[in-house]
């Protein structure tokens, strides 16, 4: 992924739900996962999301959690995925598993990313057949947290959006 895509999400994340100039619609709630669109000045934007169904430690107070697919096709950004624990990353210590498969993002601040276009093709496959995938992270003082997400409902929600964005 790019810094210029990076930025661009980032930008998009910190002021979707309260900028836009036509706050997200939900399109669609699809057991654990929704699918939403908005117009922004540069474009409709469409998303599937999560939150998780389990967060551990309880003892550590954060903002949501969630789970994003992203598309921007006024950018030619498809497929983008993203999360967000709810805190302030330390460097470059986020992974998402589901069985013997895993995925390390890079952060930034409080949100990650997966590496590049491959490696988001190859996750949303594995969201696509996995039941569960569990986020851990380390905070910017060094503790753990794990998000357990359910991918009930992803599949539709994902064709939802990708199909309101097409």
């Amino acid at each position: 992924m790019s810094v210029k895509k990076a930025l661009v999400l980032i930008t998009f994340i910190l002021f979707s739900f309260s900028a836009f100039a036509n706050t997200p619609r939900s399109t669609g709630k699809y057991k654990s996962w929704e699918s939403f669109t908005a117009e922004t000045d540069k474009g409709k934007i469409c998303f599937a999301q999560t939150v998780p169904t389990k967060r551990a430690p309880s003892s550590i107070q954060r903002e949501r959690s969630k789970l994003f697919v992203t598309f921007r096709p006024s950018e030619n950004i498809k497929d983008e995925v993203s999360l967000t624990s709810g805190h302030e990353y330390k460097s470059s210590t986020v992974t998402a598993s589901s069985g013997k498969k895993r995925f390390s993002f890079f952060s930034q601040k409080n949100f990650a990313w997966l590496l590049d276009d491959q490696e988001e093709r190859n996750f949303i496959k594995l969201m696509k057949r996995a039941t569960n995938v569990i986020v851990k992270a380390r905070t910017s003082n060094g503790a753990e947290t794990t998000d357990h997400y359910s991918m009930m409902g992803f599949t539709k929600a994902y064709n939802t959006a990708k199909k309101t964005c097409s």
